[in-house]
């Protein structure tokens, strides 16, 4: 074994001495010309704007609040979900413990078969909550969204999933934007892993989430490109919503709300400190069909659904339009083009793709080190991040293959089969009536 071993770290320093800088940055173009420039060269550019301008945020930021404080809007919060019960206690203690505190409670039940109406009605008559609504037939995560906006007063409406919890600060964090800027009608909050030391995969994910999330829509957000906002914690106007008729019933709500408010000529911000934990998978192959269902999306809506904010015509945007560019040529063409750069790599290469190969992953450690720096400089909870160190090494396979090939294998299945409405997530019949209604 220790042969083997001592055999392949040979072949790959024999192969590292015969390289110079300009073989290295031809043979890892895909790198250093596509993904560096984007995810981290940008990124700091970004926060290094945001550290020179702190002190200007910081007082608009001080008179947002102030305004907030004066105008203290009624905000209504909308739990649906399905066989939730259990969950509904412990995310209603963390609303209760918040700075703001003028909200109502509305609880979708949306067709569960569980204790779910028995815990909720016994929240409801002990006032933890202010209403609770039932769907006796499961009309899916959408249906009774709008089931709860429908019913609700306040003049923003939050939309939590239930099994998140909130930092003391998040319903306040979360409401500052519209009061920064009046032009900004939805804003989404930031949604961080509670469950990151369960197990690898799980840890995996926690890094991903503050590296994509609470930096990657930091920025997206201050270039005006941000283009989803997370079903567990978004904030929108009430009457924004109702202008643009609320949510489309279907799959993959989050991403659809949001480019429907900005086609309507609105902003909508991140708000980074607006913090939301959740559970995520802790088993690889219900993280790969989380992944998969959340990959067809850009597919449904940004190729097939909203296409027209490509197109040139009267309602046209260039903020809407590079919005959505950005999504689709990242996350979908150079998806594919990747895999082509691979294939081209193993041809070149047959004969030492090993040591290409092991050269590429070592690269990408150190990048993922120079990322963990951009996650560090946003984080506030700046002793986790110590903690996701350990995991750098595995990134480069998590990212790179795993989720590469989830994200492949969801947009095949959604350009050619229309995979998304047939995805039990979503109950088949609102799943068929969108499927009518958009293709």
């Amino acid at each position: 074994m220790w042969d083997t071993i001592l055999y392949y770290m040979s072949r790959v320093y024999d192969f590292l001495r015969g390289l110079d800088v300009g073989n290295v940055v031809r043979t890892y173009w895909f790198l250093f010309f596509i993904e560096f420039p984007r995810y981290y060269l940008l990124e700091y550019g970004v926060l290094a704007y945001r550290a020179m301008t702190a002190n200007s945020r910081g007082r608009k930021r001080t008179l947002a609040r102030w305004l907030l404080e004066q105008d203290h809007p009624l905000v209504s919060i909308l739990v649906p979900g399905k066989n939730e019960g259990k969950n509904i206690f412990k995310l209603v203690t963390t609303l209760r413990e918040q700075t703001y505190q003028n909200f109502e409670i509305i609880v979708i039940d949306d067709g569960s078969d569980d204790e779910t109406p028995l815990i909720c009605r016994d929240l409801e008559r002990a006032h933890y909550i202010s209403k609770y609504l039932r769907c006796d037939l499961r009309g899916g995560k959408a249906s009774a969204t709008n089931f709860g906006a429908n019913m609700a007063q306040g003049k923003y409406l939050i939309c939590l999933d239930a099994d998140s919890s909130l930092d003391r600060q998040a319903i306040e964090n979360v409401l500052i934007p519209f009061y920064l800027d009046p032009k900004v009608k939805a804003v989404g909050g930031c949604v961080l892993v509670r469950n990151y030391k369960d197990t690898i995969c799980s840890s995996l994910q926690g890094y991903e989430y503050l590296k994509r999330i609470q930096v990657g829509r930091l920025v997206t957000a201050q270039l005006g490109i941000y283009h989803i906002i997370s079903g567990a914690f978004g904030a929108f106007d009430a009457e924004t919503l109702k202008q643009v008729g609320y949510w489309d019933i279907g799959p993959g709500l989050d991403g659809d709300i949001t480019q429907k408010v900005r086609k309507a000529g609105h902003r909508v911000a991140f708000a980074h400190d607006a913090m939301c934990l959740t559970n995520v998978p802790t088993k690889w192959y219900k993280l790969y069909h989380q992944r998969v269902r959340w990959s067809r999306s850009l597919v449904r809506f940004r190729l097939r659904k909203h296409l027209d904010i490509l197109l040139p015509n009267r309602n046209w945007n260039f903020a809407n339009f590079v919005s959505n560019m950005e999504s689709i040529f990242y996350d979908c063409i150079l998806n594919f083009i990747w895999w082509f750069y691979i294939i081209n790599l193993v041809f070149i290469f047959h004969a030492s793709f090993l040591e290409v190969f092991m050269l590429g992953y070592l690269l990408r450690i150190a990048i993922n080190i120079i990322g963990w720096g951009l996650v560090r400089l946003v984080s506030e909870r700046k002793h986790e991040t110590l903690w996701f160190l350990r995991y750098i090494v595995l990134m480069p396979a998590y990212t790179g293959w795993f989720l590469r090939f989830a994200r492949t294998a969801a947009q095949l299945g959604e350009l050619f089969f229309f995979r998304s409405y047939k995805d039990n997530w979503n109950p088949y019949k609102t799943s068929r009536s969108a499927q009518l209604e958009h293709i």
